[in-house]
């Protein structure tokens, strides 16, 4: 009586991975599997793997695998300051980089320093205090900062990183007045360093599919939109930085209005020729003794676009934009948040109205902006929101924080060109 052999799984793991490739082995060469095809094994183009659309027309197409740069060739980044914002956004973000790779922190908090270190496999040889700042200069693995300090501190980063020699990924607002601003891009035009602004709604996948109808004119001309970022902020007796103005430069404006300022100068490529402004501060509230807490301005383009627009710390968390069209109307909540971004079209479709709901993939917003930067250092490109561009929109809030005092309309020069002060457009991975 012949007896047949079971493996059972103990045996194969006691076995080892050589007994379990003996019996695969073995195990494929009594089977006659059909060939692969290409659509199912994919191949190799210029250096990456590519797969033919294996869906029906029906169906979108799936997007095509990442295609990250090794290690070695990615850009060095050191991230500068480990608040919120690095901890809860950016840092995680490089784990979803294809052209940028964490290699150094920055800090002025020991313990921080060192569990944060530990998490992102940083060596101890680069972690720095601001103290020892200057000598990132000496390691050639930091190719580029991360500026994520308070608004006041972006200057003084940005150009001791620049006499440094490493270029500037610096968080908006870029600084706290346009002075300041063209300090920072004459300290990198000096250093012949990079400087980059990080405006990451410019490289969210909505946000570009918007400028992308916009630019278009999918809809026929673009008549007005109504943007709104606004969040609360804790009355709990202790002190935030965003309360000084000597960090902060300002209150709800620089913090949160920007995103609608700077979107719809992004969306169309104009830049305003006239604003209206009005603002207020409860009275008798310490955290706003110095900054102010809501804000309501009004954009004007050249072309008669029209942006009504409002920013507030006092009010229930919203980040929402609707877009009027001369043939649609476009709604997008959660048009500035991190990510759970939407967009609904309302269109005529026959006797009736119809709101189609745009389904896109979500992009790491934070990754795409930094992988930009890593780009462009790695092929000496202007960044599509350099210096100059910060340096706008702080010549903009100037001119609706002079609006609101004096309740009178500010003129602005036209500026003639569509993105006057961008760079050439990004490529976004997603």
């Amino acid at each position: 009586m012949t007896k047949i052999f079971t493996p059972s799984r103990r045996g194969v793991l006691m076995g080892g991975i050589g007994a379990t490739a003996a019996l695969l082995g073995s195990r494929a060469s009594a089977q006659d599997y059909p060939a692969p095809t290409e659509v199912d094994t994919g191949s190799v183009r210029n250096g990456k793997v590519e797969f033919e659309n294996w869906r029906a027309p029906a169906d979108a197409p799936s997007a095509p695998p990442p295609a990250p740069l090794p290690p070695e060739e990615r850009v060095g980044f050191a991230v500068v300051a480990l608040g919120r914002l690095s901890l809860e956004e950016i840092l995680p973000a490089f784990a979803e980089c294809q052209r940028a790779k964490l290699v150094a922190l920055v800090s002025g908090s020991p313990e921080k320093l060192e569990v944060t270190a530990q998490q992102y496999g940083i060596s101890a040889e680069n972690c720095y205090d601001y103290d020892s700042f200057d000598s990132i200069k000496d390691n050639p693995a930091i190719q580029a900062v991360y500026i994520v300090l308070p608004n006041g501190m972006h200057r003084e980063y940005t150009e001791r990183a620049a006499a440094a020699g490493k270029h500037v990924l610096c968080e908006k607002p870029m600084t706290v007045s346009s002075a300041d601003a063209k300090a920072m891009i004459d300290a990198c035009d000096a250093a012949k360093v990079k400087l980059m602004i990080a405006y990451r709604i410019q490289f969210e996948a909505y946000n570009l599919k918007l400028a992308e109808f916009v630019r278009d004119e999918a809809f026929g001309r673009l008549v007005g939109m109504t943007a709104t970022n606004v969040q609360t902020v804790a009355d709990n007796g202790t002190e935030q930085w965003r309360h000084k103005k000597a960090l902060a430069g300002g209150g709800s404006l620089p913090d949160i209005g920007l995103y609608c300022l700077n979107t719809a100068r992004f969306l169309t490529g104009e830049e305003p020729v006239e604003v209206w402004a009005t603002q207020y501060s409860p009275e008798g509230d310490p955290r706003y003794a110095e900054v102010e807490e809501t804000v309501s301005f009004t954009l004007r383009f050249p072309s008669n676009f029209i942006a009504n627009c409002f920013t507030s710390y006092g009010a229930r968390d919203d980040k929402h934009q609707r877009l009027n069209f001369a043939e649609a109307t476009v709604d997008m909540p959660n048009a500035y948040k991190y990510m759970g971004q939407q967009m609904t079209i309302y269109r005529r479709d026959g006797d009736t109205t119809g709101g189609t709901r745009l389904e896109l993939t979500h992009n790491n917003q934070f990754a795409a902006e930094i992988d930009h930067m890593a780009d462009c250092v790695r092929e000496d490109r202007i960044p599509r929101t350099p210096g100059q561009e910060g340096m706008q929109d702080h010549i903009l809030m100037e001119a609706i924080y002079e609006s609101a005092r004096t309740g009178q309309p500010v003129k602005l020069e036209p500026v003639a060109d569509r993105d006057a002060f961008r760079g050439p457009p990004a490529t976004i991975r997603m």
